[in-house]
């Protein structure tokens, strides 16, 4: 083998250790049931932008300046209040055979697949949401939650679980020509 053939091979065994080391996405749902911490927060935000942009307008004004210093204070004290009240769920994707494999397991009934289903979407959305926790939760806890959950938030909860799966993890740039 030449030197430039080796250098080459030995380049496409780094390149290809890099691809194997590459995680797998990741999506976080995050949880909270407080609206008046919520509505807090909104004003805060709010407030802390319109505090910022009138101190930018006026960069010598020291009273603008101050004003904007306590409302981004305030802004992130009830941000930090917000995250505390907060539970997060994590999802990952799975790699591609195990998804195969989960949906071949959950396949659509002759009368959904007749409706153009790809899964059953009366058992594969519990198992997805199962499978694709981090944090442990089991398929007869995703479904309790799916039922006992208004339909935007179990909507929330499958839509996490099943966007990570069609997360592209390939970005790609064009930088133009050298």
């Amino acid at each position: 083998m030449t030197t430039a053939a080796k250098s080459q091979e030995s380049a496409w065994a780094k390149k290809m250790e890099r691809l194997r080391r590459r995680s797998l996405p990741e999506r976080v749902l995050q949880i909270f049931d407080d609206a008046a911490l919520r509505a807090e927060y909104d004003e805060a935000k709010r407030a802390a932008d319109r505090a910022r942009i009138l101190a930018e307008s006026d960069a010598g004004n020291g009273v603008f300046a101050e004003r904007a210093t306590e409302a981004a204070r305030r802004y992130a004290a009830s941000a930090a209040a917000l995250r505390e009240a907060s539970v997060y769920l994590t999802f990952r994707a799975l790699p591609r055979p195990l998804l195969e494999e989960l949906l071949n397991a959950h396949p659509p009934t002759d009368e959904q697949g007749a409706d153009g289903a790809a899964f059953n979407p009366d058992t594969f959305p519990a198992a997805l949401i199962s499978a694709s926790s981090t944090d442990g939760m089991s398929e007869t806890e995703a479904r309790e939650l799916l039922d006992a959950w208004s339909a935007p938030d179990a909507n929330a909860l499958w839509e996490s679980a099943w966007e990570v799966q069609q997360e592209a993890r390939a970005d790609r740039v064009d930088l133009g020509k050298d």
